[in-house]
């Protein structure tokens, strides 16, 4: 039994760090907005 509590608690140790890194992700980085284009090409065969 202690080798499961010990795989469980690392599993929660490494899932608050993915948490931790995506939170301070979605916290401290802005995308930069810009204009984009894109070519629609003309299906002329329908």
């Amino acid at each position: 039994m202690p080798s499961t509590f010990r795989l469980l608690r690392n599993l929660a140790v490494l899932g608050g760090i993915v948490f931790a890194v995506v939170w301070a992700l979605a916290t401290f980085v802005e995308p930069t907005p810009r204009e984009m284009t894109v070519t629609v090409p003309i299906d002329i065969d329908k």
